[in-house]
């Protein structure tokens, strides 16, 4: 059974998205600096994307972040020709989902993680997205890894990844793992202690 990665962009002061979020500005007004580190980077970086890229099987996101995002993935899903399935945990479906598309839309956390591991096999599991859904996971003690790609960028607000009032019931104790340091961002991975 391969690990569950939770994997995300954040700037300097915490935030995953800027402010200003809507489905027109998925990572809020100017946020889409945090993706800079895997569309214009370096060597260093695109290897450590693609070395992610290779070792999943399938990826977990939350229905904000797909709604958000949907324009731009179409039915590739956020690993684009790679077609990774992306289980949505959503309470509905949406009323139009892109024909021969990657998604699949389940109720909780712990049904998108069944279908992701019975899907995935002995690859990893990526959760991508949002704050809400990092939360859950981290919560409910499903998440093995966690990958963030530190970008040199301040927001001053957005969407925290942690420390908006909904935050872990108790202390989540983590390794480093990796640092690899890149003109475009700190890379960062920590491996959960049980």
């Amino acid at each position: 059974m391969g690990k569950v990665i939770f994997d995300i962009s954040m700037s300097l002061d915490g935030f995953i998205s800027a402010s200003g979020m809507t489905v027109d500005e998925g990572m809020g007004v100017g946020g889409e600096v945090l993706h800079d580190w895997a569309f214009a980077g370096d060597d260093q970086d695109r290897a450590l994307l693609e070395r992610a890229g290779a070792s999943l099987g399938a990826v977990i996101g939350g229905r904000r972040t797909y709604d958000n995002s949907i324009t731009w993935w179409g039915a590739d899903g956020p690993t684009g020709p790679a077609r990774i399935p992306l289980f949505v945990v959503s309470h509905g479906t949406p009323d139009e989902v892109p024909a021969d598309g990657v998604y699949t839309f389940v109720g909780d956390i712990r049904s998108a993680l069944d279908a992701a591991r019975t899907t995935a096999g002995d690859a990893d599991i990526g959760i991508m997205g949002g704050a809400d859904i990092a939360r859950q996971y981290l919560r409910a003690g499903l998440v093995d890894e966690i990958s963030i790609h530190l970008m040199p960028v301040l927001f001053g607000s957005g969407t925290p990844l942690f420390g908006d009032g909904d935050s872990l019931d108790e202390h989540v104790k983590l390794e480093r793992t990796e640092v690899i340091s890149t003109d475009t961002a700190t890379h960062l991975r920590y491996r959960v202690i049980r």
